[in-house]
């Protein structure tokens, strides 16, 4: 098949690089995970992966390129993944060939083992893979892929213990960074997260099975009931009787990724006890009360700006309108077929309402800038379409640092914010003025009334502070300078 091209209204946006999605006791457990990662799709949209476990076939596996609606919707494809058991992934690529995206780089992974098979799917990232790597293979190890992720697999084949989840214990005490994982045996569904907790994932109950997901609006397309978070440091490892829970891992504070609260996971979703719309209409409310400025109207970049841009609103008294209407059939990737078309870039997605700026001084809420290459293009079309005014106002601080926890992020030498003051890079925009919400800022927002503990951070928040709370062990190594971040 053709490979997808990223759109460049995307290419300016931090992306969380994978959804995890696991069902058990229930019958055509695969059709539910379909469902799960249908409703996780914005967490992953370059392939996706399911696998299923039925005495009478054993494991079934099924990975594919693109959306989960074109490919887990045809019958034909999961009347092969038959069984109560199954798990599932949708992802972006943070590690492995980035390039160009092999199929057996999709997962969920499949592993066999003397005491049976088990298949894992991670989200997060693996900041000592690399090491870890070079090691199996010296020892003996085949890979058969470039995800970090697959060296849990020869990790747990390595193991001296007798069972699988004692195994992938032992495994993940190995293992650095960020891991949120659903696994599967014959008979168990098992979740862990790694002891910060950097990304999400939590337990729910649906038809008398129980569910795993990165995220609870994937609960809410099937009618499961959410029970609770999974701890950070936490394993569950769930059979048909019920679920049993361990803390096999050194425990630490959690840091939760505070990106997920900004743009990351879907504003139904719940985080912490919050929903995730309310941050972000809080995060626009403080921003408003922190960045003030005379406008006639507050529009968002749609459409992870709606909430904020609703809180700066409500907050300043200034109008909203939906000044910036999305294409929502275009899709988050595509194939570009001409130049002509390339060229046409964000306005293939995004187009102005001519009528309701022309001659209005605009505040434009947009949850990040990256590189500043959207937002220099959206300024241009309010511009083209006879504003007065553009003013930016960010619901997140500026983004100065690279992610290594699972987060597609440039490398540092392209974030706008790495080598401009605020004052450079609204002139770099060339608008009329540009204001990020600042850290403490969106540690209230979020529901640190006090703001940022500064010896003891409650998220992480690395891309913007660069206080690393897992060294990048496989950076470090490649001569990534940790001490510019201190």
């Amino acid at each position: 098949m053709k490979p997808f091209l990223s759109h460049p209204f995307d290419d300016d946006k931090l992306r969380e690089e994978c959804g995890v999605f696991g069902v058990i006791g229930v019958s055509d457990a695969a059709n539910f995970v379909a469902l799960g990662l249908h409703a996780l799709q914005h967490r992953g949209q370059e392939a996706g992966g399911i696998v299923s476990y039925a005495p009478e076939t054993g494991f079934n596996s099924a990975r594919r390129f693109g959306y989960v609606r074109d490919n887990f919707t045809k019958a034909s494809l999961m009347e092969t993944l038959p069984g109560s058991l199954a798990i599932g992934h949708v992802r972006y690529s943070t590690s492995g060939s980035k390039a160009q995206t092999a199929i057996r780089d999709v997962q969920p992974f499949f592993g066999e083992f003397s005491m049976g098979g088990s298949a894992i799917a991670h989200n997060g990232n693996i900041t000592n893979a690399e090491a870890l790597r070079k090691e199996l293979i010296e020892r003996g190890s085949i890979f058969q892929s470039n995800s970090d992720s697959e060296c849990i697999i020869h990790l747990m084949a390595r193991s001296i213990q007798k069972n699988i989840p004692e195994r992938m214990k032992d495994a993940l005490r190995r293992v650095e960074g960020a891991f949120s994982i659903v696994a599967m045996t014959r008979t168990k569904l098992i979740g862990v997260r790694d002891p910060l907790g950097v990304r999400p994932l939590v337990l729910g109950q649906v038809a008398g099975g129980w569910v795993l997901s990165s995220e609870t609006c994937a609960l809410d397309i099937m009618g499961a009931e959410f029970i609770r978070e999974i701890e950070p440091g936490e394993m569950v490892v769930i059979t048909e009787e019920g679920v049993e829970s361990y803390h096999p891992f050194e425990k630490a504070r959690p840091r939760f990724c505070i990106f997920e609260h900004v743009y990351f996971s879907r504003p139904d979703s719940i985080l912490g006890g919050r929903s995730v719309y309310e941050t972000r209409r809080a995060i626009g409310a403080e921003l408003a009360k922190e960045a003030p400025v005379d406008a006639d109207l507050v529009c968002p970049v749609p459409d992870s700006g709606t909430p904020a841009a609703i809180g700066f609103s409500q907050e300043s008294g200034i109008p909203y309108a939906m000044g910036i209407i999305r294409n929502q059939y275009m899709g988050r990737t595509f194939i570009e077929p001409t130049e002509q078309i390339r060229n046409m870039g964000v306005r293939l997605k995004l187009n102005v309402n001519r009528a309701l700026i022309r001659g209005k001084r605009v505040i434009l809420v947009d949850d990040s800038v990256v590189r500043g290459t959207t937002s220099r293009k959206i300024k241009e079309m309010i511009l083209d379409a006879g504003a007065k005014e553009v003013h930016f106002r960010i619901a997140s601080p500026p983004t100065s640092w690279p992610c290594f926890y699972g987060v597609d992020t440039p490398q540092r030498e392209k974030l706008l914010a790495a080598s401009m003051t605020e004052e450079e890079m609204r002139a770099h925009l060339e608008i009329d003025s540009l204001r990020f919400i600042s850290l403490d800022g969106l540690y209230r927002a979020v529901g640190e009334s006090g703001g940022r503990n500064a010896d003891c951070p409650q998220y992480c928040d690395a891309c913007f502070s660069g206080e690393y709370p897992v060294a990048p062990s496989d950076m470090i190594a490649k001569g990534f300078d940790l001490k510019a971040a201190e």
